[in-house]
């Protein structure tokens, strides 16, 4: 089944055709630049513009940095704060005419690893952590997804984990990638503490610099980079999407029925 994929960034909103039997991409990924101003009036306008370009009329998953329930963020991390209690699924629709599925953005980056990529076959405890703005995280176990796990939130040294060991951090305060990987392996000593993962994915625009870092790093858990890299998360929501079809349909003749 073919679904465009949509994955909203701290610093850029992605999108692309998939073809959710394979995972793969079967257009072009756009990106285009998150407004300084991530409100939800300005980021609706660039994924307007992000569907114009694909010219695609149909059904949507969209990954969001936001704890999603029911469609609707009830957080805003490293996006406008505006957003919390945002109908994310409704928005959106009103864009497309069409079926939506929203999820955090994390979650459908490992949704998407987990079927088609590094995490494939494994039905033990599965963590995914993305690295990039901020810290995302998505927990599975025997291959079945535990929504919203904010990881990137936990507190190290009396920070947010997020402002203490994301790609953002290493760039802006210039750590070399052994300084970098020595912040980030508190984190994952933290968070092996709390869930004992036998597995951990790491993504995010950092993965393929793997090679780089992961040497340095050391855990209980097998670590593996992402095999899907931005990819991840464009193929997960379109999945999710996909998986989640019987109940948009449902959410669209509501939308779709006359007002008393």
């Amino acid at each position: 089944m073919k679904i465009l994929g949509i994955d909203v960034g701290g610093t850029g909103i992605k999108g692309a055709i998939v073809n959710t039997a394979s995972g793969r991409l079967i257009t072009e990924r756009i990106r285009i630049k998150t407004p300084e101003k991530s409100t939800p009036a300005a980021v609706s306008k660039v994924i307007k513009e992000l569907i114009r370009q694909i010219q695609w009329q149909g059904p949507v998953g969209c990954g969001f940095p936001a704890i999603i329930q029911n469609g609707v963020a009830r957080s805003a991390a490293n996006i406008h704060k505006s957003w919390i209690d945002t109908d994310v699924a409704a928005l959106i629709r009103k864009i497309t005419g069409d079926t939506v599925a929203v999820l955090n953005d994390a979650d459908a980056a490992g949704l998407a690893e987990m079927k088609f990529g590094a995490g494939k076959g494994c039905h033990a405890t599965v963590l995914m952590i993305t690295i990039g703005t901020g810290l995302g995280s998505a927990l599975f176990y025997d291959g079945r997804l535990i929504p919203n796990i904010e990881l990137g939130h936990l507190l190290i040294k009396n920070k947010i984990a997020e402002h203490y060991a994301s790609e953002t951090v290493r760039i802006e305060e210039k750590l070399s990638w052994k300084k970098w990987a020595k912040r980030f392996n508190k984190y994952l000593e933290h968070v092996e503490r709390l869930f004992s993962p036998d597995l951990i994915i790491l993504g995010g625009g950092v993965s393929k610099e793997h090679e780089k870092f992961l040497s340095y790093l050391s855990a209980k858990a097998r670590i593996v980079p992402a095999q899907l890299r931005n990819e991840a998360g464009i193929i997960g929501a379109a999945l999710a999407a996909r998986l989640a079809m019987p109940k948009m349909k449902t959410q669209k003749a509501n939308d779709e029925k006359p007002t008393s």
